[in-house]
């Protein structure tokens, strides 16, 4: 394995261009789902189709999910295996081709979608989530194939659509439709890390988004004894949102940050003028919370509040799931998975990686609630979704050769 490890390591080396080239034409086109106003990501993953093609990748399987609302009507799932000496497993690394829109153009330094390339760092909407894990792992096979050097086992590429909005058209589809996967296989999903590389998330928290609709009536701001303002009303709910961590306030050491989190985030435009008194208002409550409690838990206290404030303020207010997932099973500490990573990484990086939990929503939990003792890694700043993201070639290349070293061990 040394021997090979070290010629495939030097191999990965010196991709730093063709990095930056593959990122460039990722980066180049928007992948947005239906609900983010995009047409999905046919375009880019026909584009990573062509680019694997031509550097010798084989061809993939598809499992296109049915979704009449693109132009294409499929959401694209590739599938690329590398047959290792060891037929009875697969090491899967899985990542997503979807992004999110970029926000408010004005507080990025450029076109979102044109690569900006400084020393070592690129910038661009989808460099960090998912385009480094998806690279990273393009340049961790591409040495086996150009040097003919056989994995160990064997080696699956995985890109997925629809992870943004809650992967019904991607990993969901795969796990629902498609038998693709064995209970000891070895699955990574480089979708959350941080700069040290020495963080490996083996759980997640229970999520939920919530919807406040509040209705009044509407009224001329200067005759508010006409009105009811639904938006002083929900004001009231939204500022009460802090107070549930001082409820919910138990703490467990595995997770970053250790408590849940309640946040009010999006608010819908209720009146277009100054002086009329909204009578509908609509805002959002992002909750992540600690397995420990129930997601009903928590609606049933803000209800709670919500019944207060219609009582007091005379509106209706009606509090509705977006989205709502209950923790899935932790990943076992031990599991080989996690034992694999933590090898390779202090062959690669030189520190001593630990496990940990977080807040943010992975397609690892699909995986875990089906049995699936999945590990979500990579080394990067967790600049996802934000304004200028971006993500470091070194740490590419350096993930690339992580993933080498565990298709050579596994």
């Amino acid at each position: 394995m040394a021997d090979d490890f070290g010629k495939i390591s030097a191999a990965i080396e010196k991709y730093r261009n063709d990095v930056i080239d593959l990122q460039r034409l990722l980066t180049s086109i928007p992948a947005l789902a239906p609900e983010s106003d995009g047409d999905g990501e046919t375009k880019k993953a026909n584009a990573l189709k062509e680019y694997l093609k031509k550097a010798g990748f084989p061809t993939p399987r598809e499992y296109n999910a049915p979704d009449n609302r693109v132009s294409d009507a499929v959401r694209p799932n590739l599938v690329y295996n590398i047959p290792g000496t060891d037929s009875s497993k697969t090491v899967w690394i899985m990542s997503h081709t979807d992004v999110v829109p970029p926000g408010d153009l004005a507080k990025w330094s450029g076109d979102p979608y044109t690569l900006r390339v400084e020393g070592d760092r690129i910038y661009g909407r989808g460099v960090e989530d998912n385009q480094h894990g998806l690279v990273s792992s393009v340049f961790a096979v591409r040495p086996f194939i150009e040097l003919g050097i056989r994995p160990r086992c064997n080696v699956g590429l995985l890109f997925v659509a629809d992870e943004e909005v809650g992967s019904h058209y991607g990993i969901g589809y795969i796990l629902e439709k498609h038998n693709i996967f064995k209970k000891d296989d070895i699955i990574i999903v480089p979708d959350s890390g941080d700069a040290s590389g020495e963080d490996i998330e083996i759980a997640e928290k229970s999520i939920a988004w919530l919807k406040v609709e509040t209705t009044g009536k509407q009224c001329h701001a200067s005759r508010p004894d006409q009105g009811v303002n639904a938006f002083a009303a929900a004001s009231r709910l939204a500022a009460k949102v802090h107070a549930l961590y001082n409820i919910f306030d138990e703490r467990d050491k595995l997770f970053n940050p250790p408590y849940s989190t309640f946040e009010p985030t999006k608010k819908e435009p209720n009146v277009p003028n100054v002086n009329t008194i909204p009578g509908d208002d609509v805002f959002y409550i992002d909750c992540r919370v600690l397995p420990k409690y129930k997601l009903g838990e928590i609606e049933a206290m803000l209800k709670k509040w919500a019944a207060e404030i219609e009582t007091g303020e005379n509106v209706k207010m009606e509090i509705s799931r977006v989205m709502a997932a209950e923790a899935a099973p932790p990943t076992p500490e031990n599991a080989p998975v996690v034992d694999m990573l933590k090898r390779a990484i202090r062959q690669v990086y030189k520190v001593e990686a630990g496990v940990v939990g977080i807040g943010g929503g992975t397609v690892a939990a699909l995986f875990r609630r089906q049995g699936y003792p999945v590990a979500v890694w990579s080394r990067i700043y967790e600049t996802a979704h934000q304004p200028n993201e971006y993500t470091d070639i070194p740490f590419i290349l350096g993930d690339a050769r992580v993933f080498a070293h565990i298709f050579l061990g596994a």
